[in-house]
């Protein structure tokens, strides 16, 4: 159904290539899409005496285009605040959301997800990219619908009012040395990389929404020799790929030890890089890594508040920037969901590791969170508030008790998700006064998280 046509005045919006926010702006939108803007002069309000005005909606504070995030796993939302009570390390961790993973079945999942993209929505993010891993039965078995782990995702999506992007996942070994799945990973596999894209060819959402795209889980996880099957079945549908890559040192000793070189170098001789390939965390890659990446043209999507959640370790943002890798941001095991959080960590764990500051602008900032994360996530028509574009516009205040004071321009190293204000999605209001509009997000939270919660 065409929606109707709708006009906003932004107090504030951050125009593309704009290196600070353009005051005073008039957005017209219809049938989803942005068809006019119309910077006004001065910053007191409108101008008297402009006809198409008068039915312009006000949008106090600061209104950006659509956050991306670029990596989910939805069911790891159940882990929040239950894994901080001991020491230990990601694969410690890892135990314990492979608990959760266990009591997963599409119901349950669909409740859950749906929750997790409202909070989401609730954080300003309009597009989500889920890692989709958890294909079958817990014993392994497929479901009737072998998609239905994937279909509920879909779902889920819809009501909260969200873009997905379902990069579903080929998990094949449990190791670099090629070990089987064993207990909760064997609702992963699929056998081989051709059975994996024979299920994933069968699911093609016809929701707007939704598509489909595909990521290798880990040079751990599918074989050196079945890597171009999964690369080739992304650049056949013109479908974003993505691949962890060297989360963890012990990832690229063990890659060393078996194949004689890098996950990088791996990936890159089996044909997984290149421009339409998104690498989750490169944590620790060699000088040597970052060179393939960049000449590849692969982006890099950074998760900052999992990498220090899980002791992972900080990336080098900056020497990938400079090499021409573009970033993208996730809140991947949500341990946060705040996109204002996981940018303003790009440039504050830089000067950490570097104890410099000053390494990226907010606008290098605005663009890993929005228009560099649509596009890792193949919605190259998002994230950008601009004529033809997707009107995906987030709000956000400026008279919050962290944001007041704050010029515009330093949004991003002040705001919280709590300060979005409201959320429009493809022209329709998802999010209006901090709320959302058909999620009781909390409740739905609580109710999800206790279903699949070991007791």
């Amino acid at each position: 159904m065409p929606v109707t046509p709708t006009r906003w005045l932004a107090e504030y919006a951050w125009l593309p290539e704009h290196a600070e926010p353009t005051p005073d702006v008039l957005i017209e939108v219809e049938d989803g899409r942005i068809t006019a803007l119309t910077p006004l002069l001065g910053t007191g309000g409108p101008p008297a005496g402009i006809e198409v005005l008068r039915d312009a909606t006000r949008l106090p504070g600061l209104t950006l285009p659509g956050l991306s995030n670029v990596h989910s796993h939805a069911f790891h939302r159940a882990l929040r605040g239950r894994t901080h009570g001991g020491r230990g390390d990601f694969w410690t961790w890892r135990d314990q959301m492979y608990a959760i993973a266990d009591r997963l079945d599409p119901d349950t999942y669909l409740a859950l997800a749906r929750a997790v993209y409202a909070e989401m929505a609730l954080a300003g993010i309009t597009c989500v990219g889920e890692f989709h891993y958890l294909h079958h039965r817990p014993d392994g078995g497929a479901y009737a619908d072998p998609n239905a782990m994937g279909a509920a995702l879909v779902e889920a999506a819809a009501h909260a009012g969200v873009r997905l992007t379902l990069l579903d996942t080929c998990y094949l070994t449990s190791s670099v040395d090629g070990q089987a799945l064993a207990g909760p990973q064997r609702r992963f596999g699929d056998g081989d990389a051709t059975r994996w894209a024979e299920r994933a060819s069968a699911f093609q959402p016809a929701d707007p929404h939704a598509r489909v795209g595909a990521a290798v889980h880990s040079v751990r996880a599918v074989p050196a020799d079945q890597l171009r099957t999964v690369a080739d079945w992304a650049r056949e549908r013109q479908a974003p790929l993505h691949v962890h890559l060297s989360e963890q040192p012990a990832e690229n000793d063990e890659c060393r030890a078996v194949h004689g070189r890098t996950p990088t170098a791996l990936l890159a001789e089996h044909g997984v890089l290149g421009p339409d390939t998104t690498a989750v965390h490169a944590t620790h890659p060699t000088s040597g890594d970052l060179t393939l990446l960049g000449e590849s043209r692969t982006g890099v999507c950074l998760c900052p508040t999992t990498e220090r959640d899980l002791a992972d370790g900080i990336g080098p943002a900056r020497r990938m920037a400079d090499v021409g890798i573009r970033l993208s941001l996730g809140s991947d095991s949500h341990a946060v969901i705040d996109l204002f959080e996981e940018a303003r960590a790009v440039e504050l764990d830089e000067r950490l590791r570097t104890r410099r500051r000053g390494h990226f602008a907010p606008v290098d900032l605005l663009t890993a969170a929005s228009t560099a994360g649509h596009a890792a996530l193949g919605w190259a028509d998002a994230g950008r508030i601009a004529v033809g574009a997707r009107a995906d516009l987030v709000t956000v205040r400026l008279d919050s008790a962290r944001t007041a004071g704050v010029p515009p321009v330093g949004v991003f190293f002040a705001a919280a998700a709590a300060d979005v204000e409201q959320v429009v999605v493809d022209g329709r209001v998802v999010v209006a006064e901090g709320q959302h509009l058909s999620v009781d997000v909390p409740a739905e939270l609580s109710a999800a998280i206790e279903a699949v919660t070991p007791a």
